[in-house]
């Protein structure tokens, strides 16, 4: 919206500064977070009026959850509602890689939403059922995955690009929707499988938002690009605006999030998180960075299907429980060393995943 005022720069000098991605990259990150704080209180009281008894607690969770029990969850709304209202206000409409994005987000809020709205009304931990929220995910990533490949140009399109390799593009044609697919909905769900303590997913969401933010925009400047050799996206860079607005929110967000959280985002906020992280790295071509610089929600994942299939291989649990954060809790971490220290995990692997623009 902002943007269109770049076309009044010739009359008024001042508004050229519309521009640049930059500027409203920070203009989408202090958008987005005095939204969320201006109007997260009022969410806040209106969810727990709306739920009375909050999200329900897992019955062989951690002892130390139960004290949790009356929060309020679909805290995913405020960040949600924060990142629509700044990436429409800063990015660039005519930019399609930003529809697609906000597409792919809000609707995997939309899958989030009626888990929790049926968690929350139903007083329990299953929700929507598996496969069909599954198959929803699946088609959503799918189209857009489609999407992302009519945009790119020939020379990138149904790609798979490795990261330390300069020019090593794997051209996967049609199969490279399911790569998409995989990399978006898998997204989504790592993230979700994480956020099962006080801040510990949305401070590794910010952080690849970060990253994935710079990479944007690297991206889709050419001459950045050429420097850095990598491969170079036109019409990408816009999507360091969402990743400002993904910040921002989310530090809002963690505002009400901090221990002793006075509400949980849910499946609301992680789905959408996860695929809207999992979106941008299809689009700029940067999937197996991802899942560098998300190695942490990778980490959760496999500990989740380590358990599973050792239990129903051998009858044994390799871990205390699972996910990841529950084994550390279980060993005798409290949970405030447990949050910080994968938050540490996330910052090194970031860092990794930086490396990967100039080790080629």
């Amino acid at each position: 919206m902002l943007y269109e005022l770049v076309q009044f720069s010739d009359q008024i000098g001042p508004l050229n500064v519309f521009r640049y991605i930059t500027f409203r990259t920070g203009g989408a990150i202090f958008t987005a977070l005095l939204f969320v704080m201006l109007f997260g209180p009022g969410m806040i009281d209106l969810l727990r009026v709306k739920q009375g008894k909050g999200q329900p607690i897992r019955e062989d969770g951690p002892k130390s959850h139960f004290s949790k029990k009356g929060t309020p969850t679909m805290g995913g709304l405020m960040i949600l509602a924060g990142v629509t209202v700044s990436t429409l206000l800063w990015s660039n409409w005519s930019n399609l890689y930003v529809w697609i994005v906000l597409g792919v987000t809000l609707s995997f809020g939309a899958i989030g939403f009626y888990d929790d709205y049926l968690k929350v009304t139903k007083r329990t931990t299953d929700g929507f059922p598996g496969r069909v929220r599954l198959s929803l995910e699946v088609l959503i990533a799918g189209i857009a995955t489609y999407a992302i490949m009519k945009l790119s140009i020939p020379e990138l399109s149904g790609k798979l690009a490795v990261p330390f390799f300069k020019s090593l593009l794997i051209d996967l044609g049609p199969f490279f929707i399911l790569l998409g697919v995989l990399v978006i909905a898998g997204a989504g769900n790592s993230v979700n499988l994480t956020d099962g303590l006080d801040g510990l997913a949305i401070v590794p969401v910010m952080i690849a938002a970060a990253t994935f933010g710079l990479i944007a925009y690297l991206s889709g400047n050419v001459k950045f690009a050429q420097y850095l050799q990598i491969h170079f996206v036109p019409g990408t860079g816009e999507l360091a605006v969402i990743c400002g607005a993904l910040i921002g929110a989310g530090l809002g967000f963690l505002w009400f999030n901090a221990p002793p959280a006075m509400i949980f985002m849910g499946d609301t906020g992680s789905l959408a998180l996860g695929g809207g992280l999992g979106a941008i790295a299809v689009a700029i071509k940067h999937e197996l960075v991802l899942a560098i610089v998300g190695g942490l929600f990778v980490l959760e994942t496999l500990s989740v299907i380590i358990q599973v299939a050792s239990f129903k291989l051998t009858g044994k649990r390799v871990f205390r429980m699972a996910p990841l954060h529950h084994h550390y809790e279980q060993k005798g971490w409290q949970e405030s060393t447990v949050v910080v220290r994968f938050w540490i995990i996330s910052v090194v692997l970031a860092l990794i995943g930086l490396a990967t623009l100039k080790l080629r």
